[in-house]
C-alpha cells in the first residue's frame, strides 16, 4: 500500500530538467494502473519488453475523476523499486484538497520520486463539469504554483492541446491559461496526442509568440484498429485524423489496420526527430507490439 512507500528505499532518480537536457530527443512511455490482475500481468509484460528500448522516463496516469489515485501511488514506488527508472506521476485536483496534495506530496518526497505532471483532470464519472473540493484547488496553474512553493525540487509537467483544449473553443484564450500554467513554475509542457505533424508545429509557434520557453514534448499514441480510433476520439475529446489516414484505414483489411497506424506513427516520428523535438511521450495503451515495432523503425 501507499503508506509501504515511506520506508522504500530511494533510487536514482533524476529531475525532469537534467532529462531533458540529457536526453535529446527524451523518448518516453505512459502507462495507466491496472485494475485487475490479468491487466497487471500485461503491464508488467509490457514493462519489461520495453525496458531495453531505455526509456528516459516513464509516466503514470490517474484514472478519470482521480478513480485510480492508489494504485497509481503503488505503481510508480513499485515501478521505481524494481526498476530503477525515473517515473513521473500525474497528480490531479480532482477529489483533493490543498492538505491531502500535500500529503501525497509529502509521501512522494519520502519515496524518491522528483516529478508530476501537474493536471487538473477531468470530472468524475457522472459529472459533466469540473468542481473543486472545498479547500481544493480549481485549475492546473494553482497546483503547479502549489508544487513549486511547498516542494521546490519536484519537476513539474504541464499538459498542452495541440488540437485545443475541449473545454476551451476560444484558442487565444487557451493558449493564456497555458501561460499561466508555465509562468507558475512549470518545467516542461507533454501535448495530448495528435496525428498530423502541421498541427504540432503551429502548436510550438504559438508557444513562441505567448513567451512559453519551456520544452514541448509530442504525446504520440499509435492507431492499431478502426475500433481503437473510435476510442481514441472519444478520450481525447476529439482528436482529428487526417483524412489519408482515414482512408488508409478504410481501405486495410482488419488484420492490416494495426500495420497501417504504426507505419503512419513511424512516419510521425520520423518527421518529429528530423524537426529537433525536444521529446517524445508515447501513450501505451500498456501494450509493447506496436512500440517495439516503432522504436526497430526508428533506431
Amino acid at each position: 500500500m501507499l503508506t509501504d512507500a515511506i520506508n522504500a528505499p530511494i533510487f536514482n532518480t533524476m529531475h525532469i530538467s537534467k532529462i531533458l537536457n540529457s536526453n535529446n530527443p527524451a523518448l518516453s512511455f505512459e502507462f495507466f494502473p491496472p485494475k485487475t490482475d490479468d491487466a497487471s500481468d500485461t503491464l508488467f509484460k509490457t514493462i519489461h519488453e520495453l525496458k531495453p528500448l531505455d526509456p528516459a522516463y516513464v509516466s503514470v496516469t490517474y484514472g478519470a475523476g482521480g478513480s485510480t489515485r492508489d494504485l497509481t501511488h503503488d505503481l510508480i514506488v513499485k515501478l521505481q523499486k524494481e526498476n530503477n527508472i525515473t517515473v513521473v506521476s500525474h497528480l490531479t485536483c480532482v477529489g483533493s484538497s490543498k492538505d491531502e496534495i500535500r500529503d501525497i506530496l509529502k509521501l512522494y518526497s519520502k519515496s524518491g520520486i522528483e516529478n508530476i505532471m501537474a493536471l487538473r483532470g477531468d470530472p468524475p464519472r457522472g459529472e459533466k463539469s469540473f468542481k473543486p473540493v472545498k479547500d481544493g484547488f480549481s485549475h492546473a496553474s494553482e497546483l503547479v504554483s502549489f508544487i513549486k512553493n511547498e516542494f521546490s525540487s519536484m519537476g513539474i509537467g504541464i499538459a498542452g492541446f495541440v488540437e485545443g483544449h475541449p473545454e476551451t473553443p476560444n484558442r487565444l484564450l487557451e493558449m493564456d491559461y497555458l501561460k499561466q500554467k508555465s509562468d507558475a513554475g512549470a518545467d516542461y509542457i507533454c501535448t495530448q496526442l495528435f496525428f498530423d505533424n502541421r498541427d504540432f508545429y503551429d502548436f510550438c509557434e504559438r508557444c513562441e509568440i505567448e513567451n512559453i520557453n519551456i520544452p514541448i514534448i509530442a504525446g504520440i499514441m499509435p492507431v492499431v484498429s478502426r475500433k481503437n480510433m473510435n476510442r481514441m476520439a472519444e478520450l481525447a475529446g476529439g482528436a482529428r485524423f487526417p483524412a489519408k489516414l482515414l482512408k488508409a484505414m478504410q481501405n486495410a483489411n482488419k488484420e492490416d489496420e494495426e500495420k497501417v497506424g504504426v507505419e503512419w506513427t513511424i512516419n510521425q516520428v520520423h518527421d518529429l526527430l528530423k524537426n529537433k523535438v525536444r521529446g517524445i511521450h508515447f501513450y501505451t495503451l500498456n501494450k509493447s507490439k506496436a512500440m517495439l515495432n516503432i522504436f526497430n523503425a526508428i533506431k
